[in-house]
């Protein structure tokens, strides 16, 4: 049986995207199939007495969350680490929290040192570049093999523009100190190669797959007579939402019953909203704020065309959850999960004309709908996580083997 150290940086029911949801639905079924995991997630807790404190899981044998104090977030920028360290200006864990995103980062590091002297475990495995120091640190004092998780990169975040080389710069040890890097994608992997300069042989692709929930939702609808295309995602420029927007003015421009539901947040969402009234299509744009739970799955059932149009995509799970809710899909070429999916329609990001007419298409041609509904909902059954599961099963084995 497999013991594994793992670190990230959202877990359910403290999630706000695909990473999140990625971690879940790995360590369920890796602990279905016998591995131990202690799984180490930042959770600010101003009443917290203790460094560390254990939070039972609900439903999931064979794994321990810990929390360390700290007001960490997904998804945080420097700016948004400055703003929570201010909320805690009166309280005593200013004193305890790093003045900084970066410091702050290294104080995690810090405290991974602790747990990996303290704990019995044969692997360590990390998610992204929040973790890779943490990672780093407890392979230098356990002396245990490493895996880290690429689910996305500085190049997928900033579009290549504006990078952050302090970010850059940690994922490049991280990956150099461990003992394999997985990727979400081939996709991803021929980024780590080309960007990060990794070598090929040590890199393993494990795609992500999907969460099957007991959700019984009828498909509700907005109204009778509109037709409902879904963005569903964080707002931000890595997912594409501004070429969602001027799709939907360019389906407006050829149908009139046609809804376009944003969902989610980001540090777009203000620009999107001045964008859709810019042009004039702002009574048919409705931005429904972030999602979670049974509501995420009843927005895929009220859409007739789920749009994830990413300029560059690691891989893209939301796609999957389309899927698993009856309704068609078009995705971004930009996109890992274009690799592993077929019952759908591809294109490029920037192609704003062929994305509408693809929509259009869907929305006009029964047969189209009727075809990607039945096929995409066949096809979605094989992408259970158990798969994943298994491959990284298989590459704890090989490190711990060659350790």
């Amino acid at each position: 049986m497999v013991k594994v150290l793992m670190f990230g940086w959202e877990f359910p029911p403290y999630a706000s995207g695909g990473l999140g949801t990625a971690c879940y639905g790995l360590t369920k079924s890796l602990s279905k199939k016998g591995a131990n995991i202690i799984f180490v997630v930042p959770k600010a807790d101003p009443n917290a007495h203790k460094f560390l404190k254990i939070i039972p899981t609900d439903g999931m044998k064979n794994i321990r969350i810990k929390t360390i104090n700290s007001p960490l977030t997904p998804y945080m920028t420097s700016q948004e680490y400055e703003h929570a360290y201010k909320r805690y200006e009166k309280s005593k864990e200013r004193s305890v929290y790093g003045k900084n995103l970066m410091i702050e980062v290294d104080r995690l590091a810090r405290a991974a040192e602790v747990i990996a002297s303290e704990e019995d475990f044969d692997v360590i495995h990390c998610h992204d570049w929040l973790t890779f120091k943490a990672g780093i640190n407890a392979k230098r004092v356990s002396g245990k093999p490493l895996v880290v998780h690429v689910h996305a990169t500085e190049f997928d975040r900033t579009g290549g523009n504006g990078r952050d080389d302090r970010i850059y710069n940690i994922e490049k040890k991280g990956m150099e100190a461990a003992d394999r890097v997985i990727t979400v994608s081939n996709f991803t992997k021929n980024k780590v190669i080309e960007n990060y300069g990794i070598d090929a042989g040590k890199i393993e692709v494990v795609h992500n797959a999907v969460e099957f929930n007991d959700y019984n939702i009828d498909r509700p609808k907005i109204s009778n007579y509109d037709r409902i295309v879904l963005y569903l995602g964080r707002i931000t420029l890595q997912k594409g939402p501004d070429y969602f927007i001027q799709t939907a003015s360019k389906v407006l421009n050829k149908m009139d019953n046609v809804k376009f539901v944003v969902a989610g947040s980001g540090d777009m969402e203000g620009r999107m909203i001045e964008k859709a009234a810019e042009l004039g299509i702002g009574d048919k744009v409705l931005f429904a704020g972030f999602l979670q739970g049974a509501d995420i799955d009843r927005a895929y059932k009220m859409a007739d065309v789920y749009v994830m149009p990413s300029v560059s995509e690691p891989f893209g799970i939301t796609p999957l959850e389309a899927m698993r809710n009856g309704t068609p899909v078009i995705i971004s070429k930009q996109s890992g999960v274009s690799e592993v999916i077929k019952h759908c329609l591809k294109v490029d990001f920037w192609d704003t004309d062929q994305m509408a007419n693809k929509i259009i298409g869907i929305l006009k041609y029964k047969s189209l709908y009727d075809e990607l509904k039945k096929n995409g909902g066949d096809e979605i059954l094989k992408f259970s996580w158990d798969v994943p599961a298994e491959k990284c099963n298989s590459i704890y084995k090989s490190v711990i083997a060659n350790g």
